[in-house]
């Protein structure tokens, strides 16, 4: 199949999963085809199956905001035409199901009919689609889109719940490659980061308000203070300037390490024994699964999608919305004992195994052949 992908580039979970979905695809001898306004951050444009296609956005002073679905629908057009494009996947209800859907319909006109996969993942459904100014935008697209999925049944379930969706809704869940991913590597050298005697814990995140940063500075505070220990903090957002801030209020600045942006998430996970994620909305929780992939076990809310994939007293614990308290206690629990360590880790990567890439991309794979009949 010729496949092309529509996706945000950047270091969020959708950009993240399309990526390496593409990837997964292109090994399986698919052509595929990325189509954004810049390379995502994960594409490796070595393997020859795989091609990005730039979404130019002419600047005009008559518009105050520049037209991106404009141009990205044209783009499409183009690039569909150019290469005999079977099926369109956009991940993304807005504005990549909008840009599709006018594709499709400009495509129409000169008789090329091109089937398009929706996948649903998160924000764009809780957040930003269920504004009173995008609500129906978002319906329409979810409904004339030819498949839709979801990456969770939580976020399925929310979708059904905002919006009036005529479309059955198919749970595809996020997935990871387990094959790729080390738990240790020749230049992994833990005493860089941490004494031998002490624990790390991590935190991976966009530093958003809704992932509860000033929550994973409390937990770490209050695990520091049973044990020694050093949390490594990673990622970029309007929150890291408060964390840092509240960190050396707190007194334990010199016990964390702020890292930013990272293209390295798996060596810096190689170091962690375990790993929070106390956020408030989480569609899948697809750092979770980074993190039990690496054998860290997960101290997380039950928000969202979460409680698919880190399961209570297995590969972590759950625990409601700002229950910092109790957080804190399962962590103490998990990394005071190395025995019970060493059980959760194992059990956080059995579980994680679960949605490992081979298990999960035949279901698009499935999905796709079954638009491509339909159309």
């Amino acid at each position: 199949m010729k496949i092309a992908i529509v996706c945000y580039p950047t270091f969020g979970g959708s950009g993240v999963v399309a990526t390496e979905l593409g990837i997964a695809l292109a090994k399986l001898n698919h052509e595929v085809h990325f189509i954004t306004y810049k390379q995502p951050v994960r594409l490796d444009l070595l393997n020859p199956n795989i091609h990005f296609h730039e979404v130019n956005v002419p600047t005009y002073p008559l518009f105050h905001y520049q037209p991106y679905e404009l141009a990205l629908s044209s783009k499409l057009v183009d690039t569909i035409k150019k290469y005999k494009i079977d099926l369109l996947h956009v991940h993304y209800a807005i504005p990549h199901a909008y840009a599709g859907y006018m594709a499709k319909k400009m495509l129409e006109e000169e008789s090329i009919y091109v089937p398009m996969v929706t996948t649903l993942h998160g924000t764009d459904i809780t957040l930003v689609g269920n504004h009173p100014r995008y609500k129906p935008a978002v319906t329409f697209s979810i409904n004339n889109s030819d498949i839709v999925t979801s990456v969770s049944q939580s976020l399925k379930e929310d979708t059904l719940r905002l919006f009036e969706i005529r479309k059955d809704i198919q749970v595809v869940p996020n997935f990871i490659d387990v094959s790729h991913q080390k738990t240790s590597f020749t230049d992994c050298q833990r005493d860089v980061m941490a004494e031998p005697e002490e624990r790390i814990v991590t935190h991976i995140s966009n530093f958003r308000a809704v992932k509860r940063i000033s929550d994973v500075v409390d937990i770490f505070y209050n695990i520091q203070k049973e044990m020694p220990t050093k949390l490594l903090m990673v990622g970029e957002g309007p929150e890291r300037k408060p964390a840092e801030q509240k960190c050396k209020e707190l007194g334990i600045r010199d016990k964390v390490i702020f890292f930013g942006n990272s293209n390295e998430i798996d060596k810096i996970l190689c170091f962690s024994d375990l790993f929070l994620l106390p956020s408030e909305r989480e569609s899948f929780g697809l750092a979770a699964l980074e993190a039990m992939v690496n054998k860290a076990p997960v101290i997380s809310s039950d928000a969202g999608g979460i409680p698919e994939v880190n399961k209570h007293g297995v590969s972590g614990y759950l625990s409601s919305v700002g229950n910092v308290k109790e957080m804190s206690e399962n962590a103490i629990k998990i990394l005071e004992n190395d025995d019970i360590l060493e059980i959760f880790k194992q059990n956080a990567y059995k579980e994680a195994k679960k949605f490992d890439v081979n298990e999960i991309v035949p279901k698009y794979i499935a999905l796709y052949e079954g638009a491509l009949a339909m159309s």
